[in-house]
């Protein structure tokens, strides 16, 4: 996914900013909930043999997604020319790109998660490399034979995307195509509201940023943030199938009233790979910087860098704390979780005077959201909650 990255050699720094842009609004989608719900509703489906009104689950949300879609398609067909004027972008090509990859990436999360449900690794590893290959493959061809620019590498990017729906939907087959069976709605949906708002929450602190760095700064300044924050983020997409591979076992786990150490095993993991990759980006990210970026992106890349690898640590630590909390169904967190998010959506409006404090921002928040999580993690309940919680366990 990350070696797509090189070809901005190929492309001006305004073409690459364009498709930091674009690619932000993709990650931007609510594509990290969708996953959470369908793997959690897979494993406790699995756990209850109740494959039937997962089937029926499966095959409503996919046909509302698509029309959610549509609708949201026509909207940015109408409002074209203010989006292209809002997020200074040249070409409307890389849009009507970005279109399709929106609904691909709207699928896509329901069949990870439902292979990320049934333990399925080995498809869920493949669809993403598949993925990858024709996301790097398509764009250097690209760029190489048709045009040196932002709509190239975003082509690219949609057939990586199909590729990877494709595998999805059709390695999941065996569950959806299943006769479908009533479902309660009011149990459904206590489940999947604060899921999705709990990780929408966290993937909101994941891509916030980039968007508004595109709205407040210069196409160059965004181009070089992009650069910065491609390095970083892969400290997470490093860290992420740890909590991947937890997060089912203990839905798992606590649908059959079983015990389960996984939180040390994955926290202890997740703080040595992203500590250890923060202090790697700091030593040789100039070097990095060189190798894949033009030498323009260097001296404000390597400035902005640091400040980004180490706002990742905290992130990285409060997305396994939170895979935990959720996947025992302790919600109480969600709350927290969207006030902190909405708070610092806020701050960025207030705090963009150089990219710099930018992260600044994210690092501060990203601190307290661990914070939050650690405290929900790790707090002895109290009687009555222990009392309710035994009750509960006899009901």
């Amino acid at each position: 996914m990350f070696a797509v990255h090189f070809l901005n050699k190929l492309i001006p720094e305004v073409e690459y900013g364009d498709f930091g842009a674009m690619l932000a609004v993709v990650i931007f989608l609510p594509t990290i909930p969708l996953q959470m719900v369908f793997a959690q509703q897979t494993a406790k489906a699995l756990a209850s043999r109740q494959e039937g009104e997962l089937a029926g689950m499966i095959r409503l949300v996919w046909l509302w997604t698509f029309g959610l879609w549509l609708t949201a398609a026509l909207v940015a067909l109408c409002w074209q020319r203010q989006i292209l004027t809002h997020w200074q972008i040249a070409s409307p090509l890389a849009l009507w790109l970005t279109l399709p990859i929106l609904l691909f990436s709207l699928w896509l999360p329901m069949f990870s998660g439902v292979l990320q449900g049934q333990q399925n690794f080995l498809w869920l590893g493949w669809m993403n490399i598949l993925g990858a290959v024709f996301r790097v493959g398509i764009a250097g061809l690209f760029v190489f034979l048709v045009a040196r620019n932002a709509a190239s590498m975003m082509t690219g990017v949609l057939l990586g995307v199909t590729a990877m729906a494709v595998v999805g939907i059709w390695q999941t087959r065996m569950l959806w195509s299943l006769p479908a069976q009533p479902f309660d709605w009011r149990s459904l949906l206590a489940q999947v509201i604060p899921l999705t708002l709990g990780f929408g929450a966290i993937q909101f602190f994941f891509t916030a940023d980039t968007l508004y760095v595109k709205a407040y700064f210069s196409r160059e300044d965004a181009a070089f943030y992009v650069s910065a924050g491609t390095l970083s983020r892969a400290l997470m997409w490093l860290v992420l199938p740890l909590a991947t591979v937890m997060f089912p076992k203990i839905v798992h786990s606590v649908a059959r009233s079983e015990k389960s150490n996984l939180l040390g095993v994955v926290m202890l993991g997740t703080a040595v790979l992203a500590v250890g990759g923060a202090l790697g980006l700091c030593l040789v990210g100039p070097l990095l910087i060189k190798l894949v970026y033009t030498k323009n992106y260097v001296q404000v890349a390597s400035q902005v860098l640091p400040w980004y690898a180490w706002a990742m640590v905290p992130l990285a630590l409060a997305y396994a704390l939170v895979n935990n909390l959720l996947a025992r169904s302790n919600f109480r967190i969600v709350p927290v979780l969207v006030v902190l998010a909405v708070a610092y959506g806020f701050a960025l409006t207030q705090f963009h005077d150089s990219l710099v404090m930018v992260l600044k921002t994210l690092g501060v928040f990203n601190l307290l959201l661990l914070g939050v999580c650690a405290w929900f993690s790790f707090k002895r309940p109290s009687a009555s909650a222990k009392l309710r919680r035994d009750e509960k366990s006899k009901v």
